[in-house]
């Protein structure tokens, strides 16, 4: 497997504009290295499909009409549905619950919120408290989906500045198809020639985070195995370096299934931060891995 540590990049696709910001903050968000992952798509390919949504930040760097979102979170899906059905629907979500925040103490409304939210799981709550947590992970307690993290220290952007952003995104993504689906179903539909990137929870860092309770990386990639036999190609962001290079992640991949390894320094880890509780980052420096099936 040919082995690359990527820092710097010139290919056709810099063409790739990159977002003016994000529309979600959202652990493990890849908008900071979109470009980067998508320069490494090849030069053509049909139809593109990304099953672990996540905050949709390579696919709308892609911008790439008659696309393909998939997540199996219902409360994310139906954000990312209501970008493209009703763009002003979601910009009112956030500007009332921003207007509440502002006009009250601002921990006990960011609580009510997360209160309606867990009681009863939505899209207008989640796209308001992922912009407000605390450090931008979204939490989730393993034994009934509660969502567990406090409010922020920052303040929220304005409704006007989010508002632009929504613009911006329902603009890249126009002709895009969400689909509330588990990945094996999304990855199916691909054909010969199309391109799929896979962006899953990641096995050494993120099992206290959303979507991370029982899945398994060895059906994934008996499915990347099985889109490869059709002739798709497939990408994969999973664990690489941690610990400033100090620890590689120990991952079951099988022999032959990927042509290109790449590791892509992604600066301090975010989940980290928020864990360390304000200590010294200097040691926990991360590369990604994007592994490719071509």
């Amino acid at each position: 497997m040919q082995q690359l540590l990527f820092d710097s990049f010139e290919t056709a696709f810099q063409k790739a504009k990159p977002l003016k910001g994000q529309l979600l903050k959202w652990i493990g968000n890849k908008q900071r290295f979109a470009q980067q992952i998508v320069s490494f798509f090849p030069e053509r390919f049909g139809r593109y499909f990304e099953p672990f949504l996540g905050s949709g930040a390579v696919l709308a760097t892609l911008a790439r009409e008659e696309s393909v979102g998939a997540d199996t979170f219902p409360p994310l899906m139906e954000i990312w549905q209501t970008l493209i059905a009703c763009p002003d629907g979601l910009k009112r979500w956030y500007s009332e619950r921003w207007n509440r925040l502002m006009r009250g103490d601002k921990k006990d409304v960011y609580e009510a919120i997360k209160a309606s939210y867990n009681q009863t799981p939505n899209g207008a709550d989640l796209l308001f408290l992922c912009r407000s947590c605390y450090g931008g992970v979204v939490r989730f307690r393993k034994a009934d989906g509660y969502m567990s993290t406090p409010c922020g220290i920052h303040t929220p952007i304005p409704p006007e500045s989010f508002g632009k952003r929504v613009d911006d995104w329902a603009a890249r993504l126009k002709g895009t198809t969400f689909l509330l689906a588990h990945y094996e179903e999304t990855m199916s539909r691909a054909r010969k020639g199309d391109m799929v990137y896979c962006d899953p929870p990641y096995s050494d860092t993120q099992s206290i985070l959303y979507g991370a309770q029982g899945f398994s990386l060895e059906h994934l990639l008996e499915v990347i195995a099985d889109c490869k036999s059709r002739g798709v190609n497939v990408a994969l962001s999973i664990d690489g370096f941690k610990r400033s290079g100090k620890k590689q992640c120990d991952l079951p991949l099988p022999k032959g299934l990927f042509a290109t390894e790449v590791f892509l320094d992604c600066g301090r880890c975010m989940l980290k931060r928020f864990q360390m509780n304000g200590r010294s980052l200097a040691d926990e420096v991360v590369h990604d891995r994007l592994l490719l099936t071509y």
